[in-house]
C-alpha cells in the first residue's frame, strides 16, 4: 500500500473550515520554537526589570501589555517586516501620541477608544511603521485607568519609549546569538540570493523591482521583507525544477548555502581548490562563514560539495 493511499481523507466541511481558519502546515523546527519561547521570557522579563530600575513605576505605568504582543513579533517572527526597528519604535511612539491626544480631547469614552485605534492605524500607514501592538498602545492611553491618565504626555516617554528601546536592545542581542536569525533583517543579512551581475546560471532570478510592483498592483500590506519574499519565489522555482548546483558552478571565492533552516543552516566559501579531471581528485577547500560550524574549514571533492549546496549566495556590500 502506498503512503498516499494511507493518508486520511478529510471531510469536505473540515477542509473548508481549515481554509477559513487559515490553518497551514507547520514547517518551523522545534529548535526555532524553543528559541522563540526563550526570547519571549527573557525579553519581557528584562523590560519589566529595567523599566522598574529606571522609573520605579509599577503596574501599567511600568510596562504596557502591548509589549507582550511586540515580544511575539520580535522573537517569533524576527524576519518579519512588522517586526523591524522602525515599525517597533515608530508604531508604539506614534500610536502613544495619538492615544494621549484622543484622551485629552474626548476623555475615557467609547468614541475616543475607537478614534485612538483608528487614527493610530492611519498614522502608522502614513509613517510606514505598521506594528500591530501599536493599536493596543493607543487604546491603553484611553482605558489604562488613573495610573496611565495621570501621566499625560509623559506616557509617550515612559513607559512607551522606555519599554520599546529596552525590548529592541534585547531583541538585537538575543537574536544575534542564533546565526540563522537576522535582526534587524536588512542589516544582519550578509548574503543574498541576488548576484550583482546576472549570468547564465541566474537568468531566472526574480527582480526585486518586479516583486515590489506585484505587491503594489495587489495593494497588499505584507509582514515579510521584499528580500525574503524574493527568496521564497526563487526557492519555489528552484524546488519545482529540482535544480542542484552544477560542478562548473562550484568556483573559487564563491559562496554557497545548504538552504536548510534553523540550526542546520550554513554558508560556505570556497577558499582553495585542486582541479583534476578525475572526480575523486577534484578537491575544494572551504570555510564556513555563517551558521553551523561557523569559522571552521574542511575539504571534500567538488562533487560532494555540489551535492551539499542548494544554491549560490552573494555577499552584501
Amino acid at each position: 500500500m502506498s503512503v498516499k493511499s494511507k493518508m486520511i481523507k478529510l471531510p469536505g466541511w473540515l477542509i473548508q473550515l481549515k481554509r477559513f481558519m487559515a490553518l497551514d502546515f507547520d514547517c518551523v523546527s522545534h529548535a526555532e520554537k524553543l528559541v522563540a519561547t526563550l526570547g519571549g521570557i527573557i525579553g519581557v522579563s528584562l523590560v519589566s526589570l529595567v523599566s522598574f530600575k529606571v522609573s520605579g513605576a509599577t503596574g501599567a505605568a511600568l510596562i504596557v501589555p502591548s509589549m507582550g504582543a511586540s515580544a511575539v513579533l520580535l522573537f517569533a517572527v524576527p524576519h518579519g517586516k512588522l517586526s523591524q526597528p522602525w515599525s517597533l519604535i515608530g508604531g508604539h511612539v506614534i500610536s502613544a501620541v495619538v492615544g494621549v491626544i484622543c484622551y485629552q480631547m474626548f476623555g475615557d469614552t467609547y468614541l475616543s477608544a475607537g478614534l485612538a485605534v483608528g487614527f493610530a492605524i492611519g498614522a502608522m500607514h502614513i509613517f510606514k511603521c505598521i506594528h500591530p501592538p501599536g493599536g493596543a498602545t493607543a487604546l491603553a492611553a484611553i482605558i489604562g485607568g488613573p495610573a496611565i491618565h495621570s501621566l499625560g504626555y509623559s506616557y509617550i516617554l515612559s513607559p512607551i519609549l522606555l519599554n520599546t528601546l529596552i525590548i529592541l536592545i534585547v531583541a538585537i542581542v538575543f537574536n544575534g546569538f542564533f546565526p540563522w536569525r537576522r535582526y534587524p533583517a536588512a542589516v544582519m543579512m550578509r548574503f543574498t540570493d541576488q548576484p550583482a551581475k546576472v549570468d547564465k546560471y541566474h537568468i531566472n532570478l526574480v527582480d526585486k523591482k518586479a516583486v515590489e510592483q506585484a505587491i503594489s498592483d495587489m495593494d497588499l500590506v505584507m509582514d515579510v521583507t521584499i528580500e525574503d519574499l524574493q527568496r521564497v519565489i526563487q526557492l519555489s522555482f528552484d524546488h519545482s525544477r529540482n535544480q542542484k548546483v552544477m560542478l562548473d558552478q562550484v568556483k573559487l571565492g564563491h559562496f554557497y548555502t545548504n538552504g536548510l533552516h534553523g540550526t542546520d543552516w550554513s554558508v560556505r566559501s570556497i577558499i582553495d581548490e585542486s582541479k583534476s579531471s578525475n572526480p575523486k581528485n577534484d578537491m575544494v577547500i572551504y570555510r564556513v562563514v555563517e551558521g553551523q560550524r561557523f569559522n571552521t574549514a574542511d575539504s571534500c571533492t567538488r562533487q560532494a560539495f555540489a551535492e551539499w549546496a542548494a544554491r549560490e549566495v552573494f555577499p552584501n556590500n
